[in-house]
């Protein structure tokens, strides 16, 4: 006779992985977009705030990649340089990004709405609260120290700088578990507000959650949002959960505020056997 075993873990979750920009601090995600356009300017290109969004949730020299990769960029860059953008320099563009990344980063360290209430939830389950980010060490040190003057401290923090590649690749989230003593990657969420953190999270095998609102792929400030009629944000709302539904993401909130009723579901969900 032959028998198949299959076991399901049902003891909850223990782990909430966050993104940094766009879901739990700075409203839009406006730091790296301020400081790419303002990095090409130095370059002799100028690209708009749309084409720096391109390729957000990347580690940053991927994300220059996938600038220079756009065509309207890669057309002005030869135009002001003489041929297209190489390696070299998408080198030379990293190393003048990271100081000016460094010196602006604190000051978008502001929490979005409600992300200080989803802490004190997340403490009172007693789950572990871990970070993931496109930004490099030195960036996400500035970053920390000036998140925990506003009160948000998580447990653990993990950037592209600390493993061999980042997203959408899943080890920052794998030396999270190990960091956080946890098991199995079932019991772990993503949240995020780019594709490649649901892309990060699904391939380390967590549930996933996408921030539609607050994030890169609206990248509206909160009073810019605001000024927004119920119809017209109603229409972002659908464009945005539906392409975070088509990368995979298991569920899609408005905001960090809204993601402790989610959390319940994925509980409940995970109790009762069912995994990513």
């Amino acid at each position: 006779m032959t028998f198949r075993y299959h076991r399901s873990y049902i003891g909850g979750l223990q782990a909430v992985i966050l993104d940094w920009a766009g879901t739990t601090v700075d409203f839009g995600s406006f730091a790296p977009t301020a400081v790419f356009v303002r990095l090409f300017e130095r370059h002799g290109v100028t690209i708009t705030p749309t084409h720096a969004r391109s390729g957000m949730g990347l580690m940053k020299k991927d994300h220059l990649r996938a600038i220079l990769q756009q065509p309207a960029v890669r057309t002005a860059w030869q135009t002001a340089h003489g041929a297209p953008p190489t390696d070299a320099d998408v080198d030379r563009l990293y190393a003048d990004f990271e100081p000016l990344q460094i010196d602006v980063v604190a000051d978008y360290a502001q929490p979005i709405p409600g992300l200080l209430d989803t802490v004190a939830f997340i403490r009172s389950r007693g789950w572990k609260i871990g970070t993931t980010t496109g930004y490099t060490r030195p960036m996400m040190e500035a970053l920390a120290q000036a998140a925990r003057t506003a009160g948000y401290v998580p447990d653990a923090i993990l950037t592209p700088s600390d493993v061999p590649a980042g997203r959408p690749y899943p080890w920052m989230c794998y030396r999270l578990a190990i960091d956080l003593q946890i098991y199995p990657m079932a019991a772990m969420v993503k949240v995020g507000d780019t594709v490649p953190d649901i892309e990060e999270g699904l391939n380390a095998g967590m549930w996933t959650v996408g921030v539609a609102l607050t994030g890169n792929m609206v990248g509206l400030s909160e009073a810019e949002l605001a000024r927004l009629s119920a119809e017209e944000v109603a229409a972002l709302r659908r464009e945005v959960s539906a392409r975070f539904f088509a990368a995979g993401a298991h569920y899609v909130i408005d905001s960090i505020a809204d993601l402790p009723k989610v959390l319940e579901q994925i509980d409940a969900r995970v109790r009762n056997g069912e995994s990513p």
